[in-house]
């Protein structure tokens, strides 16, 4: 690359020259004293062919550098390319590896505002109950998570596992035992962004169950605390069908 900026300078001072000669005998009477006319005429036919080709030789030369160029940024483009790629395998590599060693070593971890020491087996069995409530199993769910919260009472996981835990139980129809595990939510996690919604799931529990009172206080209370939410807006269409 060096050598061919080289051979342009080179090319364009030629040319420069070339120019200035011609110039010079074009309009410089001294020139002419020095030549007959057919030796002048010759001379400058000689300097513009000189010239032409030269011009010629510095566009072929440019055009080489910007196909030079047009190469260059290619490689470097292929080479930031492979470059993405590795810190990408490297990053699914890492969390490949921090996945394995899961399984076999307890992991402090936040889960949904919730920080607590995963024991290796814990996420799967919270994934594998909420996997067969997503397929619409629910009494596997429903024993699932009652399994879980059993095994794992410190778990990050338990909220999740106590709220989709009773939303099993309610959709098995156990009211009872839904409400026992969605107001056990609520008293030991008032903070948690799954509340609202639980709520919701006890004040239908409370409904279904008969107790129009405990649900219509349960509908008033999350429009009350959690104004402007879904939650909020489905406990007013409840507590307005409720009579």
């Amino acid at each position: 690359m060096m050598t061919l900026q080289h051979s342009c300078k080179q090319t364009l001072l030629r040319a420069f020259c070339l120019s200035s000669a011609v110039i010079c005998l074009c309009v410089s009477p001294s020139a002419w004293a020095l030549f007959s006319d057919d030796e002048a005429r010759k001379a400058i036919l000689d300097l513009r062919k000189s010239l032409v080709t030269t011009q010629l030789d510095l566009q072929s030369q440019i055009e080489k550098l910007k196909t030079d160029n047009a190469e260059l940024r290619g490689k470097v483009e292929e080479l930031e390319k492979q470059a993405q790629d590795i810190d990408n395998s490297q990053k699914t590599y890492y969390q490949d590896l921090d996945n394995r060693l899961g399984n076999f070593e307890p992991r402090s971890i936040t889960i949904e505002g919730v920080t607590g020491t995963v024991q290796p087996g814990e996420k799967k069995a919270y994934d594998d109950s909420l996997k067969a409530f997503q397929a619409g199993n629910l009494k596997k769910a429903d024993d699932g998570f009652a399994a879980f919260t059993r095994k794992y009472p410190n778990s990050p996981y338990l909220p999740l596992a106590l709220y989709w835990g009773g939303n099993s139980k309610y959709a098995n129809k156990d009211y009872a035992g839904a409400i026992s595990q969605l107001q056990t939510l609520i008293k030991k996690y008032p903070n948690h962004p799954r509340i609202a919604a639980a709520m919701v799931t006890l004040g239908n529990c409370q409904l279904e169950s008969g107790n129009k009172a405990a649900a219509k206080k349960t509908f008033s209370d999350i429009i009350a605390k959690y104004p402007d939410t879904d939650a909020a807006k489905d406990a007013q269409q409840l507590l307005s069908a409720t009579k």
